[in-house]
C-alpha cells in the first residue's frame, strides 16, 4: 500500500489505480468478497450513489448502519457519519475514503468549548444534530437529524429548557414553528450559509411556477421563501408527490442526482451560492469522495474510523435515543 508520507493530512491511499480497472464493477466484487456493504449520503456525487448499496440521509444511514449484518461499513460522506457508524456498530469495521472529508458545522462546534457552554446552561436538556462530533455527541442526551428535529422537540414537555446545538438555524427554526426558547449554539453549515436569497428570487421569477424547496439548516430569510422546508429524504419525496414539474432546490447541489432519477420528467434547478449567481453549491468534503479513493478504501480497507470507547460509550446513548424515538 502506497500512502502519502504525510497520511494524517491526506487520509487516504494515494496508490493509483491499473489504467482500464472498471472501477465500479471491482467495487462491487470486493463488496462480496469481503462482505462489505457502501453507504452513500445524499450529497455525495451521483457516480458514488449509484455504486452504493444504500443512498439516504443522516437519520436514514444511522438506522441502516444499526442493523447492517456486514463485516465492513464503507461510509461515503463525511467524518463524523463513519463516526457514528462506528459508535452504533463498535465490532464492525468502518471506512471512509478520505478523513479530509470532515463537516464544517461538526468543526464550528468544538466539544471542549461546548462542554463549557452546557455547563453555564444546568438544568436543560442537551440536543445536538447529527453532525458533530463523536465527542460532542458525548456530551449530549439526544442526538437529532433534520429529518426528526421537529419531532423530537416537539415529544419533550412543553417547559423543559434545552441547549441545542450546534446549527443556528435549524435551532432557531424549530423555535419559530415550536414557540419554544431553546438555547442555541451559534454554529452553522458553510453550504447551507451562503446561499443567495437574491439569487433564489431571482430564479423564481425566472420559473414563476417552480416550487421553492428548502433545508432547514439555511438562513431565516432563505427559508421564508419556501414552499416546503424539510431534509433532503423529505425534500425528495415532495418533489415526488407535488404537481409542480419545475423546483428550485436550496441544499447541497448533490441531492439533484436522486431527484432527477426519481422524476426524469421534471426539471431541478440549483440554487446558486452568493458569490456565485450563475452556479452550483456544493460541499467542498463530500466531493473529497471520489471512485478512485473509494476503491483503493475497499481494496486495503483504509483509512478505518476508530472511537475512544470511553466517549463511544457515552455518545451511543443519546444516538440510540434518537432512533428509539424516531420509531
Amino acid at each position: 500500500m502506497m500512502v502519502d508520507n504525510s497520511w494524517k493530512a491526506a487520509g487516504y491511499v494515494t496508490e493509483a489505480v491499473p489504467e482500464g480497472t472498471d472501477l465500479k464493477a471491482e467495487i462491487r466484487r470486493m463488496c462480496k468478497e469481503k462482505n462489505a456493504v457502501i453507504m452513500a449520503h445524499y450529497y455525495t456525487e451521483g457516480v458514488i450513489q449509484d455504486v452504493a448499496d444504500f443512498v439516504g440521509d443522516s437519520l436514514a444511514l444511522a438506522q441502516q448502519a444499526a442493523r447492517t449484518e456486514a463485516d465492513i461499513i464503507v461510509m461515503c460522506g463525511v467524518h463524523f457519519m463513519g463516526e457514528t457508524n462506528k459508535i452504533l456498530c463498535p465490532e464492525k469495521k468502518v471506512l471512509v475514503p478520505d478523513l479530509n472529508a470532515t463537516c464544517s458545522l461538526a468543526e464550528s462546534c468544538p466539544a471542549g468549548e461546548f462542554e463549557a457552554f452546557v455547563k453555564a446552561h444546568p438544568g436543560h436538556t442537551v440536543i445536538s444534530y447529527v453532525n458533530t462530533t463523536a465527542a460532542t455527541k458525548a456530551l449530549t442526551d439526544i442526538v437529532v437529524t433534520s429529518g426528526n428535529a421537529m419531532k423530537i422537540v416537539n415529544a419533550l414537555p412543553k417547559e423543559e429548557k434545552i441547549v441545542f446545538g450546534p446549527d443556528r438555524n435549524l435551532g432557531g427554526y424549530i423555535n419559530a414553528a415550536t414557540g419554544r426558547d431553546m438555547v442555541l449554539w451559534n454554529g452553522a453549515c458553510h453550504v447551507h450559509e451562503k446561499f443567495s436569497l437574491e439569487g433564489i428570487l431571482k430564479l423564481k421569477q425566472e420559473h414563476p411556477d417552480a416550487k421553492v424547496l428548502v433545508h432547514p439548516e439555511c438562513k431565516e430569510s432563505v427559508v421564508k421563501v419556501a414552499d416546503k422546508v424539510g431534509s433532503t429524504a423529505v425534500l425528495l419525496e415532495f418533489c415526488q408527490e407535488d404537481s409542480a414539474t419545475e423546483f428550485i432546490v436550496v441544499t447541497e447541489s448533490g441531492i439533484l442526482h436522486k431527484m432527477r432519477q426519481a422524476c426524469p420528467q421534471k426539471t431541478f434547478l440549483p440554487a446558486p451560492p452568493e458569490d456565485n449567481c450563475g452556479g452550483c453549491n456544493e460541499c467542498d468534503y463530500m466531493r473529497l469522495i471520489t471512485l478512485e479513493k473509494l476503491y483503493n478504501c475497499l481494496k486495503y480497507e483504509w483509512p478505518e474510523i476508530e472511537v475512544d470507547a470511553q466517549v463511544a460509550e457515552k455518545a451511543v446513548k443519546c444516538i440510540n435515543r434518537m432512533l428509539e424515538m424516531s420509531k
